[in-house]
């Protein structure tokens, strides 16, 4: 039978997706495109802002028109909070944010049985759900998931209420998966996680963790895909300092630069503690190339606090913002809040994020025309090998594709934004 697979939002939701695949594959089903002719429809759902719940939606009657006799799975976020409403568009199987890892199962009671399975339940103190990922379609890096749940309660967020509390993976299976992966010729590991750097157990933390990991044979690179600045303990420090398989990158939320919006966010930390622990990153590597994700217009930000977070960017130096326009989400603080922002209001501010944005990529970019890197090759165009230093440049350098998911060692020669186009080192 052939099944096709459709994943809204995260990074967390790319990887639940590929386990899934995985499993499909390993029973033998025929993988197709989701614009396929497909016997099962697979859609991991996102519900982080309206929008998101909206394009779920879409997604799932797009897939029921497409072929009326197809069984439609629906798992993820927005099937967790809204079930009955996913049930009434006509969905064969629902699963929330848990027991993904029963889906083939489930499939096949449904084609044996022809009844309709719901079976999204209480996310209350629920233990980590093992899945596991030892390739991944078309990829050269590896995405690995070491943990799940949220407990901070940020005001804008449904998150907590669709992930459940905070939970880890067991150790022991997290570098058995590297292992698996390392083995089948992936060089960067990517670890992943709805709060990454809340990993851990009563005597093992993220930081034994990466450890750990960093001894694993064959492991060139060592990525965190997202880390809370208040996740950022001596004991991760140390380990970065000491290690250079982690790359030189790190990916830490901001959301705001303003310290009365970052209250009214219910963020754990303000602006003093935020640039004190970005100094102590770069005491240990200076060069280091730090992302971030802003929110523009949350209710109640005006001018003055807009100017405060804009003036914040520029004083810390990020490389570069994913910049997002507030969107209510209805079930959480926020969305209730009085002094909502017009959208035209909001529209100007993500302009002027962006555009400060590519400022600040183009001055980190530049710092490194003439200097040697080092990328792993991820696609290929025109003759042009694509990848990404461990700093997080995306870097063009001439090649063929018997070098993806290779090593190239070249030198930056001029910036093609949002490229650093690069000469190779022959050895």
């Amino acid at each position: 039978m052939k099944v096709a697979f459709y994943t809204l939002g995260c990074k967390v939701n790319t990887y639940e997706t590929q386990a899934v695949l995985n499993m499909f594959k390993n029973k033998n089903y025929n993988i197709v495109s989701f614009d396929d002719i497909a016997d099962i429809y697979i859609i991991n759902t996102c519900t982080v802002t309206n929008t998101s719940a909206s394009k779920s939606r879409k997604i799932i009657r797009h897939a029921i028109n497409q072929n009326k006799d197809a069984i439609v799975v629906v798992m993820g976020c927005y099937s967790q909070i809204s079930s009955d409403d996913i049930a009434k568009l006509g969905v064969n199987i629902i699963v929330g944010t848990n027991e993904r890892s029963r889906i083939v199962e489930l499939v096949e009671d449904y084609i044996s049985n022809k009844e309709k399975i719901n079976i999204v339940g209480s996310i209350d103190d629920i233990p980590f759900e093992d899945m596991e990922v030892s390739y991944l379609e078309g990829k050269t890096r590896a995405f690995v998931k070491i943990q799940d749940g949220c407990n901070n309660y940020c005001s804008y967020c449904i998150i907590p209420y669709t992930r459940g509390n905070v939970r880890s993976k067991d150790k022991d299976l997290v570098i058995d998966e590297i292992t698996k992966l390392v083995n089948n010729g992936y060089l960067e590991i990517v670890l992943t996680g709805i709060h990454t750097g809340h990993y851990g157990f009563k005597d093992y933390s993220f930081s034994n963790l990466l450890k750990d990991v960093t001894k694993i044979e064959g492991l060139e690179r060592l990525r965190i895909s997202s880390i809370e600045i208040t996740e950022l303990d001596d004991d991760f420090l140390d380990v970065l300092k000491n290690t250079d398989i982690i790359a030189n990158h790190l990916h830490i939320p901001l959301q705001s630069g303003c310290d009365k919006t970052l209250k009214e966010m219910n963020r754990k930390y303000n602006k003093k503690y935020f640039k004190d622990k970005i100094n102590l990153i770069r005491s240990i590597r200076p060069d280091i190339a730090i992302t971030t994700d802003v929110i523009v217009g949350f209710p109640n930000e005006d001018e003055k606090d807009f100017k405060e977070t804009y003036d914040f960017i520029k004083e810390i130096g990020f490389m570069s913002l994913h910049v997002f326009p507030y969107s209510k989400r209805e079930g959480t603080k926020a969305a209730i809040m009085s002094n909502q922002v017009n959208g035209n209001v909001k529209k100007s501010r993500v302009s002027k994020l962006v555009a400060l944005s590519k400022k600040l990529e183009l001055e980190y970019m530049t710092k490194y025309r003439g200097k040697e890197i080092t990328i792993i090759a991820e696609t290929i165009e025109d003759n042009y090998l694509i990848g990404h230093s461990s700093n997080y440049l995306k870097v063009k350098v001439l090649g063929d594709t018997t070098e993806l998911g290779r090593k190239i060692t070249c030198i930056v020669d001029k910036i093609e934004y949002p490229y650093c186009i690069a000469k190779r080192i022959y050895f």
